[in-house]
């Protein structure tokens, strides 16, 4: 039997690093795959040559179609709202947008919850209490998509995440191969995500990371930098497949109506009717 799967994700290019095989898995078994993305990613860090026109928002919105052709995603969706951005002040609203952050939760979730009666949705993919590492949009991603789930009655909502101890000892690996961004800080991930006491799902795509890595290739400006930096997700695609296909291979889910003690579910769609 069929199903359909909605993630929701706070800008183009998240999907890409949490739930691009789980997406291309359920495409190709036949499942009906909905990405929906929260913002345009406007504010996100790219050389000059793709933020000079301050199209940088119009580009990712393409880069996220990309990537979801490689995925066999069905229908793409922007909520409208602006990047709330990294920075430690919140910017102005751009004419005729909210920055996500700002957003009414009810008013966001209204909108993604008539995308999830719509579809019929079956599984809403989105980001844990802390928004995984902590950006404000992801943590409002995570409040919009809890409430709106229940305003669509959902039957099931998983958090994405990693286990920190894998999360920790993969960057450690890719680290004796590759030099990370100096910007880069291996720390944080310390303190991101979830233990893997809490995991419930843990989802084999290795068959899939070759569409998982052609994500992340669709999301060129954010693979870029001035002076010749890197940026993380360069590093990621310059990791030889082998080595790739193990650090990328599974993906994880913490579903907070998971039985106490049921085993970890190997489907995002185990148990559905």
């Amino acid at each position: 039997m069929s199903h359909t799967l909605l993630a929701f994700h706070a800008h183009p290019d998240d999907e890409s690093l949490l739930t691009a095989g789980t997406m291309a898995r359920a495409a190709a078994q036949g499942h009906r795959v909905i990405l929906v993305v929260a913002t345009d990613g406007n504010e996100g860090l790219a050389s000059s040559s793709f933020v000079a026109d301050g199209r940088l928002g119009m580009r990712r919105l393409g880069e996220l179609r990309e990537s979801a052709r490689a995925l066999g995603v069905a229908r793409v969706e922007h909520l409208g709202f602006a990047d709330s951005g990294l920075g430690p002040q919140i910017l102005p609203d751009p004419p005729g947008q909210t920055r996500f952050t700002r957003a009414d939760v009810e008013e966001a979730a209204q909108l993604l919850a008539d995308i999830l009666l719509e579809e019929s949705v079956d599984v809403l993919l989105t980001y844990d209490a802390n928004g995984g590492y902590g950006h404000r949009d992801h943590v409002k991603a995570h409040l919009v998509a809890t409430r709106a789930a229940e305003l669509a009655r959902t039957p099931r909502v998983l958090h994405a995440t990693v286990p920190r101890d894998t999360i920790c000892r993969a960057v450690a690996l890719a680290g004796k191969v590759y030099r990370f961004p100096a910007t880069f800080d291996p720390t944080t991930f310390e303190r991101a995500f979830s233990p893997r006491s809490e995991i419930t799902h843990r989802v084999n795509v290795i068959r899939y990371a070759s569409a998982k890595r052609a994500s992340m290739r669709a999301h060129a400006s954010q693979a870029t930098a001035d002076r010749g930096a890197d940026r993380t997700l360069a590093a990621f695609l310059r990791i030889p497949r082998p080595l790739y296909d193990l650090i990328f291979g599974r993906e994880w889910f913490v579903d907070p109506a998971h039985p106490p003690g049921a085993p970890v579910a190997r489907d995002v769609f185990a148990g559905l009717p």
